[in-house]
Order: C-alpha cells, then structure tokens, then sequence
C-alpha cells in the first residue's frame, strides 16, 4: 500500500529475527531503513513541498549514497544527528545556507502536525538537478522520533553484487519477509526503469549481430580471395596426397587465428579505451533533455565480463560459420585443373 499512498499510516516494522538473519546472508551486498514522507520545508523566505528522507547514515553510504556530492557542510554522524542535508537547488529556492535553521512539517499517524526546527549541516550537489528540490535527509532516529513512529520504517533497501541478478536471493528476503510486507525487485518497483533496460539490452543484441553478420562478410572476401590466389598451392597439396577434409581443416584454422588475432587486437583497444573515460563522459550540454528521461549528465562507460564474452563468441561461431563456403571450396579443387592454372 504504500507505493499507491506514501504516508506514515502504511509504515512498517524494523526487521525481526528472521529477517535480519537472511539480510546477513553473503548475496546482500548492504541494505538499510528508511523512513520516507511527505513534508513541507520552510526557511525565513519561502516554503517548499520535500521528501523527508530518515536514514541510517553509516549504511546509506554503504548502500549507494555517494558523501562527496556534499559540496558545503558535512554529511548526517549518526541515526540521532539532529541536522538535515538539503540540495543545492532547494537552498537557492528557499533563499537559505549552510546553518541557518528551517522548520520541517509533516503528519503524525493520528493526522496530526508534527513539526520541528533543524539545522542546515550539508548541502548536496545531486548528478539530476531536479532531485535536489525533492530530497532532504535527516537522521532515522530524529525522524521516528518526530512522527511517533518508533521502530517502525517506510522501507527497507537492499541491495546485492550485481543488479542484473537478484534472483539468487531475492526469493530468501522474501519468504523471511512474510506476505504482511510487500517485497519487490528493483525492475518491479520501477517498471518503467526494468523494461527500458530490458529492450536496450535487446536492442544492442541484434545490433551487435547486424554487426558482425555484416563483418563477416569481410571475412568471407578475405578467405575467398586468399584461396584463389592459392589455387595452384592447394592443387600440390592435394597432388601430394593431402586429403580435401585437411585442406578443409586447414582453412578453417586460418580463419579461427584471423578471428583470434582480431579479437585480441579488439579487447586491448576496448579497455585501453574505457580505462581513460572511466570518470565519466560530460553531456551537460544537453543535460535538460537528459533529466527528463531520468538521465545523469555524466555517463560512465562501462565493459561488462559478459558483454565481452557475448561479442567473442558471436564472432568466432559466425567467422566460422561463413569460413566453411570459402574451406569447402578448397577443397574441393580438382589437382589436375588447379595445377594447371596460371
């Protein structure tokens, strides 16, 4: 319920037992709690509609929460810092700085006003600009204390070694849940998020095999004009005895080292190039158009294991593939006619 109604009513329990043993399993890379509400912030010049975001700061990090984007200030100490980090669009918005106070106001779960006044202790730079007139952080403590709410929490984020893979524990967090609280992948909570990267992945495989289908091509011309111009060899070797499967094999090898060779050559050039971009590809130039589809204007490149592995094997079995015309070709040369050829 509280995806459809994020209010403090639909909170939930801290983790028992049972379900802190299975956050403790080694496929969970960290997780945290949070409690998340709306509230309303107001410095001495201007009121704003926010996210009121109560963490544990120590796990946060661990989880993703990246402490240089604080650009003045410092980042929450601990569950009870009675400071509050703001974004750097927001303090422009409200006309407020580093250690002025603002009064946070929020509802209670008898409806009630819960207000209080915090101290402006960090201000943060987010990678989308818009993010930093939503979010401001307090600690969890401070926040639960606020709106009555003790141990109990909004949600709990977890996350393992690789977000394309959660199968393996995502079912053990789960059933240790309990159906009283609702447990979602990261594809399922942002669907829009899981099916974009579901059809670029799509999209970049059948690029990558317009690709090489097209390369290939290359590969079938070299070895057809390599077996030409060795018509004459190939009749000697068939003259001398060589049986035609060997010929066959002997194309097939040549072809295999081009393709390793070329691969090799293409892996070198592939790290040596992602290694000098691995800070990141500034497009703030069109970093407007970017945020409204949920983009960072920094890009950072990345060379998966996988990624690679895919590309190699697609191209050693289509090099193959079109190597075996040009191999059978050969042959299947006539001695008497290929020695007799200029």
């Amino acid at each position: 319920q509280y995806r459809d109604d994020p209010s403090i009513n639909n909170s939930i329990a801290t983790p028992d037992n049972k379900l802190l043993k299975a956050l403790q399993s080694p496929e969970v890379k960290a997780w945290t709690n949070r409690v998340r509400v709306p509230a309303v912030i107001s410095s001495e010049r201007d009121s704003r509609g926010v996210t009121l975001v109560g963490v544990e700061p120590v796990s946060e990090v661990k989880l993703g929460f990246d402490s240089d984007s604080i650009i003045e200030g410092r980042f929450l100490k601990d569950n009870d810092d009675s400071g509050l980090i703001i974004g750097a669009k927001l303090a422009e918005r409200l006309e407020t700085r580093l250690g002025k106070r603002v009064v946070i106001m929020s509802q209670d779960p008898d409806n009630n006003i819960a207000d209080r006044g915090f101290r402006v202790v960090g201000i943060y730079k987010a990678k989308m600009a818009s993010l930093e007139e939503i979010y401001v952080y307090a600690g969890l403590t401070t926040v639960q204390k606020l709106l009555n709410i003790e141990n109990q929490v909004s949600e709990i984020a977890i996350t393992g070694d690789d977000y394309r893979h959660v199968e393996g524990w995502y079912p053990v967090i789960k059933k240790a849940a309990g159906e009283n609280m609702q447990t979602l992948p990261w594809y399922e909570a942002d669907t829009y998020l899981g099916s974009m990267l579901a059809m670029m992945d799509g999209f970049v495989l059948v690029w990558i095999v317009v690709i090489f289908l097209a390369l290939s091509f290359g590969l079938v011309n070299t070895l057809v004009m390599a077996v030409f111009e060795r018509i004459r060899e190939i009749g000697l070797m068939q003259a001398l005895g060589m049986r035609p499967s060997l010929i066959l094999y002997q194309i097939l090898i040549e072809s295999f080292l081009l393709l390793f060779i070329g691969l090799l050559l293409g892996n070198v050039l592939a790290v040596g190039t992602i290694i000098p971009l691995q800070d990141g590809i500034d497009i703030s130039a069109v970093a407007q158009g970017m945020e409204m589809m949920g983009t960072s204007s920094i890009l950072y490149p990345a060379l998966k294991l996988n990624d690679m592995l895919l590309a190699n094997v697609i191209v050693i079995t289509l090099g193959l593939l079109t190597s075996i015309l040009p191999a059978w070709h050969a042959a299947s040369f006539d001695p008497i006619e290929a020695l007799s050829k200029d």
